[in-house]
């Protein structure tokens, strides 16, 4: 009965597309179902040709680096998006703001739609996952109602991409409407899409409406990011920043409901070629892929992986693999491993903060490197890796928030191990590490809206015994990264609103050292970097410093962590952190609490009699 109950979820070639994701739904029941009807977890049911294979499942931690998996509704282009990497010959300056820049105002009427992709709509929560996404045409997104030799082509539906509509107001003027994390109304910030058919001599506005954070980066000097395809082939060059006129501003309207308003980015750019194909971007993207390939890079050195373990912490809702590597010496007897202190490493918890992985892949670099200093740290430690928390976040291009439509970074406390599967997994991973030996440090790498530079926040332990302990490794890393690193923004308070973050959360299982690193998406304000971007060789600094800051930290001599000149410093920037209790400066993401969206849905359906 099972197999002929397979064989009616075989394709139907009359079905309308809608027809084709109640499929995919009932798939999806069927598989969930599938280990209570066999009474066996080792036999899983797949769909080759639209025909039922039983397969067997693969072992649970089996590395493998399959391509990404999206939700079925989610329109994908086929094409590979790559791009080179490249440091500019000289730091990029901020954007000087006039505070007199006029918004050019659009012709009258409301345009015309050149590009719209409403997939994020079709589905009020997350259902079941498919590689390449849904079957049907991608050509639908694509609207010329002008002639197509003066009307750019827009394009987002790629890994990371985020864009969901684009509005021509005017021959070279543009609205851009951003898609919200999918199964919300919230968290607009991350933007990242194609354009090809400019014209390089003439001046494009571009103006990205519905952006929910009331202040920006942007506001400062921050400028946005784009890459060439003719640039990079022919000179070299890769993400550098460009735009003028830059102004971020409270959109007008009549409702006076805080919680509602939105807010605007607009900028003027020229491209450097005519029919070229360019790409514009909040920050530096960083994919699922380019960690796949990073991955396979390590697992494929011998001498690497003498030392380097990776292995597939869990499985993310989608199905896409959550990695975690181990990186320590082998020791001579299991007693000496056993007997290492351990440091728990983690970022891409919020999928939008792309500048969290490039420092995670620079800490990597030094670590797996064949540096003194890198053998010193895998002889001393075990390190606990998890380079990417929210995949299906990063690979569907949301800026904050999982597919169960909720911030994954609130929810380390949960029960729920199916909804939450990333950051379960890697509460219990360390829960079980602090059993067997001293987590000496925790740290999740985030990228900062607000501020500008790097800089850290801790947990203040108000122990006697551990007085401003937690002070000590924010301090050195200012120490090692002067321009760039700021003690004076990092903050330490533990508040109630944030006792769901992996931060708090490791701290409270014991762990006294427990911190992110915040790196901001504009730049620094420091030394002789004062007013330029951060690049990714900058970002990937960061990782290396954070390793040197722990050699410093846990060195055996403890000459530079007790140097008189040090703890004065520190007791002089007491009294400013306790006037800074007021704020971390932090998200709020209050709005994004409660059960996953899927299970809401599932409460409010009505039971059939």
């Amino acid at each position: 009965s099972l197999r002929k109950t397979c064989k009616t979820l075989g394709p139907d070639e009359s079905n309308s597309e809608q027809t084709e994701d109640e499929l995919a739904e009932r798939r999806q029941s069927v598989c969930m179902n599938l280990s209570q009807t066999l009474r066996t977890t080792q036999l899983l049911l797949n769909f080759h040709g639209g025909q039922p294979v039983f397969i067997l499942r693969p072992p649970s931690d089996l590395v493998n680096f399959l391509r990404p998996r999206w939700p079925v509704e989610c329109e994908v282009i086929s094409d590979s998006i790559q791009h080179i990497e490249w440091e500019p010959p000289e730091p990029e300056p901020f954007h000087k703001p006039s505070h007199k820049e006029s918004l050019i105002p659009a012709e009258d009427g409301p345009g015309n739609v050149v590009y719209c992709s409403d997939f994020a709509t079709k589905h009020l929560y997350f259902t079941c996952s498919r590689v390449g996404g849904s079957r049907g045409s991608t050509s639908c997104a694509k609207f010329l109602d002008t002639p197509p030799d003066i009307t750019l082509e827009f394009e987002s539906r790629f890994e990371s991409g985020n864009l969901q509509k684009a509005v021509q107001v005017g021959a070279f003027d543009y609205e851009l409407t951003l898609r919200t994390d999918m199964y919300t109304e919230k968290h607009t910030q991350w933007f990242y899409f194609r354009l090809r058919n400019m014209k390089a001599k003439m001046i494009y506005r571009f103006t990205i409406t519905n952006l929910m954070k009331a202040s920006s980066l942007y506001s400062l000097g921050m400028r946005p990011l784009l890459y060439s395809e003719r640039a990079a082939k022919e000179n070299g060059v890769g993400w550098h920043r460009a735009g003028s006129n830059i102004r971020y501003y409270q959109n007008c309207s009549e409702n006076n409901d805080d919680s509602d308003r939105l807010y605007s980015l607009t900028w003027t750019l020229r491209f450097p070629y005519d029919s070229d194909t360019c790409y514009l971007a909040h920050c530096y993207p960083y994919t699922y892929s380019r960690l796949q390939y990073y991955l396979k890079q390590i697992t494929s050195n011998p001498a690497v992986a003498s030392y380097c373990e990776v292995r597939t912490l869990c499985q993310s809702l989608a199905g896409n693999a959550v990695y975690v590597i181990t990186i320590t010496s082998r020791g001579t007897s299991q007693e000496e491993v056993r007997n290492k202190k351990a440091v728990v490493v983690t970022a891409r918890v919020h999928p939008g903060e792309t500048n969290g992985s490039w420092m995670m892949e620079g800490f990597l670099d030094f670590l797996l490197g064949d540096s003194d200093d890198a053998q010193v740290l895998r002889d001393n430690f075990v390190f606990k890796v998890v380079p990417m928390l929210n995949p299906d976040g990063v690979v569907v291009g949301n800026y904050r928030c999982s597919l169960a439509g909720r911030d994954l970074n609130r929810n380390y406390k949960t029960l729920l191990k199916d909804s939450f599967p990333c950051v379960w997994h890697t509460r219990n991973m360390v829960e079980r590490l602090v059993a067997e030996t001293e987590v000496v440090l925790y740290c999740d790498f985030h990228g900062h809206n607000r501020k500008n530079n790097v800089f850290m926040y801790g947990c203040d332990s108000h122990s006697k015994l551990f007085k401003f302990q937690e002070r000590v490794f924010p301090l050195m890393m200012s120490k090692n990264a002067r321009n760039k690193f700021s003690y004076k923004s990092c903050r330490f308070k533990v508040q109630k609103s944030k006792e769901g973050t992996g931060r708090i959360v490791m701290w409270r299982l014991g762990i006294k050292n427990s911190y992110t690193l915040e790196a901001t998406f504009g730049g620094s304000t420091l030394d002789d970097r004062k007013g330029t971007h951060f690049t990714t060789g900058d970002l990937k600094s960061m990782g290396f410093y954070f390793c040197d800051t722990l050699l410093d930290f846990c060195d055996p001599d403890q000459t530079k962590a007790r140097n008189e000149g040090l703890v004065n410093e520190l007791c002089s920037h007491l009294a400013c952190f306790f006037n800074c209790f007021l704020s971390t400066s932090g998200s709020n993401s209050s709005d994004s609490d409660g059960l996953p969206v899927h299970l809401l849905h599932q409460q409010r359906i009505p039971e059939v009699s």
